[in-house]
């Protein structure tokens, strides 16, 4: 597997990044995943702008425009055969001395890894289930794609497969928050529901992507605090995120749900295709 790493082209098993590294020692750092679609990013100007963001707001010296990315990633492809691949774009604080001492992070590590995409069977129900780990709060008022994953890890351990299951957070108001990997959306009564990023949800770029069509097409879209009871007597459901797209929700605890043939499902699933294979002839 190839990697990219501070300019260089490495060998996924050569890369080596130091102890003093503080997205190591304190767990600093930002990452974004998402996949190509003939070599291309499907809104990569979304998931750059939420990585930005985040290294501006805890001083992280990287200006994402003067990468070039794009390059990056088809070459990536391009040692790899040609084929496309799933990508984790991989920013870390760099080396300093142990303690909180430095103000800016001038020399941040930058990595991009890739590696085959999973196997994908578009429009394939899962089931979900409640976790009892709680959705814990973000660091910042928003919730970045950060190192601070032990939440996630913690909940993914109370499942036997994210590939057949996704756990569903609550907060702990008991809210319903999101998935493990992914966010959530419900229909009932013909309407669009998600839990508000109050809930300490990632504002995820699929999850944007929906929101923005589902108003283009007219569906009303409701953001807010809603309790695991509402969700339960849903029409619909369904998970977004980046490299899994939107995955529809068969069932949830004894719930049944609609499923690949949901209409509101199927209509903004059959689009959201529609855009992301139309880079593969641009």
């Amino acid at each position: 597997m190839w990697a990219w790493m501070d300019g260089d082209y490495i060998k996924a098993d050569e890369l080596r990044i130091s102890p003093f590294d503080h997205g190591f020692l304190y767990g600093l750092g930002f990452f974004e995943t998402f996949r190509t679609y003939g070599g291309k990013i499907f809104l990569f100007t979304d998931h750059l702008n939420r990585l930005q963001k985040a290294l501006d707001e805890f001083h992280l010296h990287v200006d994402l425009k003067v990468l070039d990315i794009s390059a990056i990633v088809r070459e990536l492809n391009e040692r790899s055969d040609g084929y496309d691949g799933y990508f984790r774009l991989n920013i870390s604080a760099g080396a300093h001395d142990i303690g909180l001492a430095p103000s800016v992070y001038e020399k941040p590590t930058i990595i991009i890894f890739r590696k085959p995409l999973p196997p994908l069977t578009r429009g394939k129900e899962k089931s979900a289930v409640w976790l009892e780990t709680r959705r814990n709060t973000p660091e910042s008022a928003t919730r970045h794609k950060s190192h601070h994953y032990a939440n996630n890890v913690r909940a993914r351990l109370e499942l036997s497969s994210l590939a057949e299951l996704e756990g569903f957070f609550l907060t702990r108001d008991g809210h319903v928050a999101e998935g493990i990997t992914s966010n959530i959306f419900w229909v009932s009564e013909g309407e669009l529901y998600t839990p508000s990023l109050e809930t300490g949800s990632l504002a995820g770029t699929t999850r944007d992507w929906v929101i923005r069509e589902a108003a283009i097409l007219g569906i009303r879209v409701n953001e807010g605090l809603y309790e695991p009871g509402i969700i339960e007597q849903a029409e619909e459901v369904f998970v977004t995120n980046a490299v899994q797209e939107l995955v529809p929700i068969k069932q949830l605890e004894s719930s049944l749900y609609a499923g690949t043939d949901g209409r509101i499902y199927s209509t903004l699933h059959k689009r959201y295709v529609e855009q992301a294979e139309k880079q593969r002839q641009e």
